[in-house]
């Protein structure tokens, strides 16, 4: 195999890291994956990495237009048929990863979608506000001497998530949007789909102010010798986390003066489906569809899967849509895995034992094709690997209370029910509404729009105010 992104050899993979836009390859570290291959990557260089701050940034000056004209010809090579480094980045990801190489594909040939210049100038419009990314801008107080704002361009570390390669594009597109200079940390569980990114961009425009403006690199998560030198304000502004509450907990040890965090933090979501899914066979059948597609992204592993499913009926009819679920949840779906995911072992015994309850109905099986256990209260274990817990509620509003801060998305059927919960589903601390069968989409749907209660780009960029300017 050649090296465009990466070498496997045997299951030795070589990862290279981006600096300042280059590929940098090597071997000099090894480092063991989450499901236990070895890999290789180049020495870890930390003053390359950073840039201090006596150096204004490559893209601070550049352009809002220009950097949408980088991302939409980005989006249009990132064609998985005719990209050598996307193509590599399918082979070493398949080779490594406990998804299939069907699910990381299917991913792989919309990604190209989130890069759309349209849809990111509206999200700029929509979150910044017009033409303060791009310079300053007059603010008229009543009363008060005149001032001018500017959305300045940040220096970031970032995190990354790997449950799904949609986070690295999210991830790069928003540092491309904030002009800012952008460290991405590559998660262990995807350490190509970054880096092919980055080489697309390199080889449409190798001297861009954006692509100078990205590194990537891997060092193992909670590395206080690597962490300890990088997360300090005198080469960047804030750490963008996403991960688990290990995650978070261990990123707040750096936050101090100058140094913020901007957290996306571990979540799960639900759905609420009202008693109109038992009108007719067909439509309990259809609506069954719709929640399985709401469960399925990447085995589950999304914050945005349903796990908990709160459905409006007596016990014979929430068994009957149990039922339809379980045959739904089979079928074959983009998102769905042809490395099937065997329930879990502490799950299993877990529900062989809830059989004999009383309270507790199953259906489907422990083959990783589809599991629901129907319960009168939420089971105490975090459903995994297309298994589903479904809970009868007399009315939509009574499953209000098991929503909380911790919850994302809600989908809710019928469509015009939403308004009827939304109110005290926000009260509650979630952060997403959705109709059923739409919690799981193209990251174009969601640009623009809040994300874990807030507007990204608004909170990644530093805000300066020049006061009496005139």
């Amino acid at each position: 195999m050649s090296s465009l992104t990466g070498t496997v050899v045997g299951k030795v993979i070589k990862v290279p890291h981006i600096v300042h836009g280059k590929a940098v390859f090597g071997d000099a570290v090894e480092h063991r994956s989450r499901v236990g291959d070895l890999f290789l990557t180049p020495k870890l260089d930390l003053d390359a990495l950073v840039r201090p701050r006596s150096e204004p940034g490559p893209a601070f000056e550049v352009p809002l237009r220009e950097i949408l004209d980088l991302l939409g010809e980005t989006g249009r090579r990132l064609n998985l048929d005719t990209n050598p480094h996307l193509a590599e980045a399918l082979d070493l990801i398949s080779a490594s990863s406990r998804h299939s190489r069907r699910v990381v594909e299917n991913t792989y040939r919309v990604i190209g979608q989130t890069f759309e210049p349209g849809a990111l100038g509206y999200q700029v419009e929509r979150e910044l506000g017009p033409g303060v990314i791009d310079g300053w801008v007059p603010v008229y107080k009543p009363n008060a001497p005149s001032c001018q704002v500017r959305a300045f361009p940040p220096r970031l570390v970032h995190i990354m998530a790997g449950n799904g390669p949609p986070a690295a594009s999210i991830s790069i597109i928003r540092g491309a949007l904030t002009k800012g200079i952008n460290l991405l940390k590559l998660p262990s569980n995807d350490l190509f789909t970054a880096t092919a990114i980055l080489r697309t961009m390199a080889d449409i425009a190798p001297d861009h102010p954006t692509v100078r403006s990205f590194s990537a690199a891997y060092w193992r998560g909670g590395d206080e010798a690597v962490e300890r030198l990088i997360y300090r304000p005198q080469y960047f502004d804030k750490l963008v986390a996403w991960g688990g509450e290990a995650t978070i907990r261990h990123a707040l040890k750096y936050v101090g003066p100058g140094f913020e965090l901007v957290q996306f933090d571990p979540k799960v979501s639900m759905s609420m489906i009202g008693r109109e899914a038992f009108c007719d066979a067909e439509t309990l059948e259809r609506v069954a569809g719709l929640a399985a597609e709401d469960v399925n992204m990447m085995n589950q592993e999304g914050c945005a899967s349903s796990r908990h499913q709160f459905v409006e009926g007596d016990v014979k009819e929430v068994d009957r849509y149990c039922a339809a679920l379980a045959r739904q949840l089979a079928v074959d779906r983009f998102w769905g895995d042809g490395k099937i995911w065997k329930t879990p072992a502490d799950i299993r015994d877990t529900v062989e034992g809830l059989r004999f309850t009383g309270t507790h109905a199953v259906f489907g099986h422990y083959d990783g094709r589809g599991l629901v256990v129907r319960s009168n209260e939420p089971v105490d274990f975090h459903p995994i690997a297309k298994t589903v817990n479904v809970i009868p509620v007399a009315s939509l509003r009574d499953a209000v209370r098991y929503a909380s801060v911790a919850t994302q998305t809600v989908g809710i059927y019928p469509r015009e029910r939403k308004a009827e919960v939304r109110d005290a589903l926000a009260n509650a601390g979630v952060q997403r509404v959705v109709t059923l069968g739409s919690a799981i989409g193209l990251a174009t749907t969601g640009q623009g729009l809040p994300h874990d209660g807030f507007l990204p780009l608004q909170r990644l960029m530093r805000w300066v105010s020049d006061e009496e300017s005139e």
